[in-house]
């Protein structure tokens, strides 16, 4: 019942600030939002207030009001995580993903703590903890094996500089395959990962299939192919498809209840693109990474697996993300590499990140996660102008 009274609370809160800004415009848009601290859910996720970490309240404030009036477009989620607790928690109206609608809009929803979201490219850096527990527990060697190591079904694919790729060079999107994922509209075959879908019958073959243009760790293509691969590593290295892997490993030690994986037609799982999960549980996963690692007193994933994450690999450097205002990033494992500055010092920021606005943001130096999620995929996402111009200059 307390859950409820949260719920409905908030969504008073946002009804109140959708109307205004339907009734007076974007320009005028006066929305009646008035903070208040996070619910303890007794979930594992401390809570606190903005005040007792020495964040400006006003300016987060002022950063909920643009986003209930619209100035970002579609923001569906925002929490803020600092010295050990959970200090804002909000959610607003937006829409569900619908891949064949205009848009890709579905129904039109208030978002809540309970509700999954797809988390789209974010499910990448899920994938990458997988397999740096899958080596901890001994089910794979090492990231410099080769890949077709484990693809025994997949051995007449290794054919020139293919038989030269790790699975180091698919987390770090260095495998030298061309591949198409940026450079063309979605909803195509034409997008090298939307034929996945498609038009493969084996995602495998589809992927390895794609000429080479580069030798394996030289240079960068984004290439959610290689992702799925590593899914299709995972389960011959395990015996266990990625959903069963991760809720086993992860998952069930983040006290994650519910997750959604999305199958291919062959019944291979999206280790991409796929995963849905409600905000508070992609925060847990933020939460074990800005811990080095540990949920709570138990370690999930190696701390070298962390570092390895949040240290941009070789020359993965200079990297523009298409419609969102990043700016140059890295790519480490599976993460986005960012320098940002904070009361005139350059501090460092990696990040799970997904299309339409998901990410997972982590600040090692300043101790803090903050989590969005949106439906900007179609319009820019905006999330580094509210970090720059209201998370960062309010924390003292």
């Amino acid at each position: 019942m307390k859950k409820h009274k949260y719920i409905n609370k908030r969504n008073t809160i946002l009804i109140l600030s959708f109307l205004s800004s339907l009734f007076l415009g974007c320009d005028n848009c006066i929305p009646k939002f008035i903070y208040q601290p996070p619910e303890n859910m007794n979930d594992g996720i401390d809570v606190g207030s903005l005040e007792s970490v020495n964040i400006d309240t006003e300016r987060i404030v002022k950063a909920v009001n643009e986003i209930c009036c619209g100035k970002f477009d579609e923001i569906h989620s925002m929490l803020i995580f600092k010295n050990s607790k959970l200090v804002l928690e909000e959610y607003f109206e937006g829409h569900t993903f619908k891949w064949d609608a205009s848009n890709y809009y579905g129904d039109l929803v208030y978002w809540n703590l309970d509700t999954a979201h797809h988390i789209m490219s974010c499910t990448k850096s899920f994938t990458s903890a997988c397999i740096g527990i899958a080596i901890d527990k001994g089910f794979i060697d090492n990231v410099h094996e080769s890949i077709f190591d484990y693809l025994p079904n997949h051995q007449h694919l290794k054919t020139n500089n293919r038989a030269y790729i790790t699975i180091e060079h698919l987390l770090t999107m260095t495998s030298g395959l061309a591949w198409n994922e940026w450079g063309t509209p979605h909803g195509t075959s034409a997008n090298d990962i939307d034929m996945l879908y498609l038009d493969c019958d084996d995602p495998i073959t589809c992927v390895l299939e794609r000429p080479w243009w580069a030798e394996p760790g030289k240079k960068f293509t984004y290439n959610g192919g290689g992702m799925v691969i590593l899914g299709e590593i995972l389960k011959n290295a395990t015996n266990m498809n990625i959903d069963e892997f991760s809720k086993k490993y992860l998952f069930e030690k983040l006290a994650v209840d519910s997750t959604q994986w999305t199958q291919y037609r062959n019944g291979m799982f999206d280790a991409a693109g796929s995963l849905r999960l409600t905000p508070r549980d992609m925060l847990k996963f933020g939460v074990t990474y800005l811990n080095d690692g540990m949920w709570h007193d138990e370690r999930i994933i190696s701390s070298e697996w962390v570092v390895k994450s949040s240290k941009i690999y070789n020359q993965n450097e200079g990297i523009n993300i298409p419609i969102e205002d990043s700016g140059k990033n890295g790519y480490a494992y599976s993460w986005w590499i960012s320098e940002l500055s904070h009361s005139g010092v350059n501090i460092k920021m990696f990040r799970a990140g997904g299309w339409g606005g998901q990410s997972i943001m982590v600040f090692p130096e300043l101790d803090m996660v903050v989590v969005f999620t949106g439906g900007n995929y179609k319009t820019n996402s905006s999330l580094y102008k509210i970090i720059k111009k209201y998370i960062l200059p309010a924390i003292e």
